[in-house]
Formats: C-alpha cells, sequence, structure tokens
C-alpha cells in the first residue's frame, strides 16, 4: 500500500492508545478488596482489559454474562471504575511521537472504542487526544460494538472517507475481525493487551506493529 491510497487511520483506545490497565485492574481489586479478598495478579487482569467488565469479572470474579451475580458485580464494576478514570491512566509513552507524525503528515486520525461514551470521553479529554483527533466512536455510539463493522463504519462516514482507503489499529481480535468487516486494512498493535483469544499472528491482519512508532514506517 502506498501512503496516498490511506484518507485517514483509526484507533482503538484501551490498550492501543492508553494504557488504562492499572485503573481497571485496580477497581477489579478494590471489589475483591471490600469483600475481604486478596488482590489478583496485575498480569492476570492487564491481559483482560480489552473485554472491559466482562473481562474483569471473569478474572476477578469467575462470572460470566448470564450468571446470577454478573450484572450486579458489573454494574458496581462500572461506578466505581467511574470514579477512579484517570487516577493511573496514560498515553503509552511512544504513542505521543506517532500522533506528532501523523498530524506532521496532515493525516486525519480517530477513535474508534467500545469504551461507552460516559467512560470513553472523559478519557480521551482528560488525556488532552481530542484535541487532535477528527473522529471519536464509542461503545453506543451505534446500535452495535465491535467486532461489528458499523463503529468503524460510522467513523468513516463523519470523516468522509472511503472505509477501504481507511487503516484500522487495535489490540484485540475483536478490533482485526471489525477492521475487516468494514473492509479496512488492519495493524494488531502487539505491545496492548491481546487478551485471551488466539494468537496475534493468527488474528489476520495485514501486519502486526510491535511498537508505535512501526506505523509510520508501515505507511
Amino acid at each position: 500500500m502506498q501512503p496516498f491510497d490511506i484518507d485517514a487511520i483509526l484507533f482503538d483506545l484501551d490498550g492501543t492508545l492508553i494504557d488504562s490497565a492499572p485503573d481497571l485492574a485496580g477497581t477489579a481489586n478494590d471489589m475483591r478488596a471490600a469483600r475481604g479478598l486478596p488482590p489478583m495478579p496485575y498480569e492476570a487482569l492487564r491481559r483482560m482489559v480489552g473485554s472491559g467488565a466482562r473481562g474483569m469479572m471473569g478474572v476477578a470474579f469467575e462470572v460470566v454474562p448470564g450468571h446470577e451475580q454478573f450484572e450486579t458485580l458489573r454494574d458496581e464494576f462500572l461506578a466505581r471504575y467511574q470514579q477512579r478514570l484517570l487516577r493511573e491512566t496514560r498515553v503509552f509513552d511512544e504513542v505521543v511521537s506517532l500522533i506528532g507524525g501523523l498530524n506532521q503528515r496532515g493525516l486525519p486520525w480517530g477513535i474508534v472504542t467500545n469504551k461507552a461514551e460516559r467512560f470513553g470521553k472523559p478519557v480521551i479529554e482528560g488525556l488532552d487526544l481530542h484535541r487532535h483527533t477528527e473522529v471519536h466512536v464509542f461503545g453506543d455510539t451505534t446500535p452495535h460494538a465491535k467486532p461489528h463493522p458499523e463503529p468503524l463504519l460510522e467513523a468513516a462516514r463523519r470523516l468522509q472517507v472511503d472505509p477501504q482507503r481507511c487503516v484500522y489499529v487495535g489490540d484485540d481480535l475483536r478490533d482485526i475481525q471489525a477492521g475487516k468487516a468494514a473492509g479496512m486494512r488492519t495493524l494488531a498493535a502487539a505491545w496492548g493487551y491481546l487478551g485471551a483469544a488466539a494468537p496475534i499472528e493468527d488474528w489476520g491482519a495485514d501486519a502486526i506493529v510491535h511498537e508505535p512508532a512501526s506505523i509510520l514506517n508501515w505507511l
């Protein structure tokens, strides 16, 4: 792909642009502490951050959707998380340089995340990402969330670009599935959380990037 073939680049948020794992894992361990339980190892929680509250509750309490306690625990998790959105969450160090490089090239970019707007918007604004982005699509912006392609197609519509001339970057299998279903080129971010799905090599992305700076080289 030549540079002139790309009109915009879209990113997942958690695990791709920002490291939100300390606050998400911290919320799960806050809940365990409130119940007199010892903390879960950080790494066990970190890898499931891409699955949001569902992933956190699965690791911290071994409950999944359909379990009689799942909705109660999920709602408590979300309420607690909203109180500590930015306590430890940070933009990945190399992402700062990546953003600078994209801005220098004049390449429009945006964020498509499964994070609900009530969580995602304060994080994006609190980390000062909103000053650089052209579009934000949240998990509740459209009737569907990733891996459905609709959030990515909505971002392309708002940018007024052809989805086939977009690239989507994410650290979860669902990101790559959504990007491919939308007709976009896809990059798998190996520095992210990766989840518990198939190995990243099996996701079918156009390329695997091991550090944010590699994206500029790929472009």
